[in-house]
């Protein structure tokens, strides 16, 4: 167990080591733009390869595209490039960083919060308010985003 994690879980232990989740729902936000734009600008990249029919189903493309990024993303470093940029990343609850498997998992349920709305509001007010500023997938998952620790 690394010096920064909690007896109980993995994951640093928000009353002895507050700056693990220092900022982090404004980290989060933040970063879910910058991961927004990436995937529109992808999509975008990919229309002309649709013959430009991509442009019926935008919306439906930068979903797929977003997805897919995310996983992908999360699953290689345990962030997006918007998390990473935010100096933040997900980690399970032993503490480790995710693999493929906790990466589909996370982007998953994400998706479906995001297409559902009341979810996803609530997942905003569980990162705003619980200590470990963990979102419904987090608390579902037992993971949580925190800052990355130095030693990465």
């Amino acid at each position: 167990m690394s010096a920064y994690q909690d007896d109980h879980w993995g994951l640093p232990d928000p009353d002895r080591q507050p700056g693990f989740y220092d900022s982090l729902p404004t980290k989060r936000a933040l970063a879910f733009v910058v991961d927004l734009i990436v995937s529109v600008v992808i999509a975008a990249l990919i229309v002309p390869f649709t013959a430009f029919t991509g442009l019926f189903f935008f919306p439906f493309l930068v979903a797929v595209v977003g997805y897919v990024y995310r996983v992908i993303t999360i699953a290689n470093s345990s962030a997006t490039w918007g998390m990473r940029l935010m100096g933040i990343e997900f980690r399970d609850r032993s503490g480790t960083r995710f693999d493929l498997g906790m990466a589909f998992l996370h982007t998953t349920l994400f998706s479906v919060w995001c297409s559902m709305g009341l979810p996803q509001v609530v997942s905003v007010v569980l990162m705003l308010t619980t200590a470990r500023k963990q979102g419904l997938s987090d608390l579902i998952l037992g993971s949580a985003a925190i800052n990355r620790p130095s030693d990465y």
